[in-house]
This record gives C-alpha cells, sequence and structure tokens, in this order.
C-alpha cells in the first residue's frame, strides 16, 4: 500500500506535536515542583519519558522550554472568552468578567507560572516583560476598550480607562489572589469569588457610573 505525502507528513506533524506537548507537560510539573533554578534537562527528560537527545531536538535550553510554556499560557487565556459587547450594561458585563478572570487566575496549577516568572524576572527581565505583555497587559487592554464604549455611551466617566480597568482587576484579586499564588491559602471557593467580585463591582460603579 502506498502512503500520499501529504498523508505521511500529517502523520509525522501529529507525531511530533504529541512529542513536542509531552515534553511540555514534564517540563511543567519539574518548574512546579522545582522551580526554574532548581530543574535541570535531565530532571525534564525523566519527568517527560523521553530522552535527553530528543528533549535537545525541541528545545535548545530550559530557558527555551519555560518560554514554550509561558506562550502557552498566554493562549489559555487568549481563549478564554468574555463578553464585552458594548451594548451591555456595566454591571453584568463587569460581574461576568471579574469571576472569569478570578477563575482563570486561581485555577489548578495557575499560579506556579506566575510564582516561577517572579522568581527569575530580575536575571531575564525579557522573560518578564513578555508574559505580562501577553498575558496580563492583554487583559487590561480588551476591558478598558468596553469602558471605553461604555463613557461614549454616557453610562461611566472615566477620564483613564486603563487605569480603571486595572483597578477593577485589582479589586476583584482581593484577599483571593496573592493567599493563593504564595499557597498561604488553596483555590477560593465559588461563593467567595462571586463575593468579593460582586463588592468589586459595586465599588467601581460608585466611583464611575455617571450621576
Amino acid at each position: 500500500m502506498v502512503v500520499a505525502a501529504s498523508d505521511h507528513l500529517h502523520v509525522v506533524q501529529e507525531e511530533d506535536g504529541s512529542k513536542r506537548r509531552q515534553i511540555l507537560d514534564g517540563a511543567r510539573k519539574v518548574f512546579m515542583d522545582l522551580g526554574f533554578d532548581g530543574a535541570s534537562m535531565g530532571e525534564i527528560a525523566r519527568a517527560a519519558q523521553v530522552s535527553k537527545g530528543t528533549l535537545y531536538v525541541y528545545f535548545a535550553d530550559k530557558s527555551a522550554l519555560f518560554e514554550a510554556i509561558l506562550e502557552q499560557e498566554a493562549l489559555q487565556h487568549g481563549q478564554v472568552v468574555f463578553n464585552f459587547d458594548p451594548a451591555r450594561d456595566a454591571e453584568t458585563t463587569l460581574k461576568e468578567f471579574g469571576r472569569a478572570y478570578i477563575h482563570l487566575l486561581c485555577r489548578p496549577g495557575g499560579g506556579s507560572a506566575i510564582r516561577t516568572v517572579m522568581a527569575i524576572a530580575e536575571r531575564m527581565p525579557d522573560v518578564g516583560r513578555r508574559y505580562y505583555a501577553r498575558v496580563l497587559d492583554k487583559s487590561i487592554n480588551r476591558l478598558s476598550g468596553y469602558l471605553d464604549a461604555r463613557v461614549a455611551s454616557g453610562d461611566l466617566r472615566i477620564d483613564d480607562c486603563d487605569l480603571a480597568a486595572s483597578q477593577f482587576m485589582e479589586l476583584c484579586k482581593a484577599s483571593l489572589f496573592l493567599p493563593f499564588v504564595f499557597q498561604a491559602a488553596p483555590a477560593p471557593s465559588e461563593q467567595r469569588m462571586t463575593e468579593v467580585v460582586d463588592s468589586a463591582t459595586r465599588m467601581f460603579l460608585a466611583a464611575y457610573q455617571a450621576k
């Protein structure tokens, strides 16, 4: 039986993608358990159940591996759908966004990337800057664009929508994110997240809703 060249290429690409995911899954576990400095390519190869030779075919060093994991993190953030329809009322939109945002930050394993980036950002500032731009700043910009639209409609009165977006996101994290990311507390419950986001929304609208 003759296999068409295009079919063979498709199979090779699928196997290549599967092996890459296997390596990234193993690397994520090692980085989570040992941190960036404690991780080694040998440990990562063992966790991913591949040879060191195979590992180096895909990634030149552990910095390249870590950046690939951060890229995955950015993609996960980008795939979360926030409904920023400018016609929707601010209270509903802010509450839905706040709950989705906290779910994303405080999901199982969600704090490990941030902890590792914080640990290495001083020595590797480019990694910190790229993570901030691809993950954190992108969420601020999306919310800021919605707030601009509500200001234009007369619903909100805000001079600096980027600042206001950052303020709302920080309010949503209050008492939830820092205890989680520093492992001082488990992921917050649904009820607690709702309470904090509802409070954040009330405070935000008290400051910025048009009178």
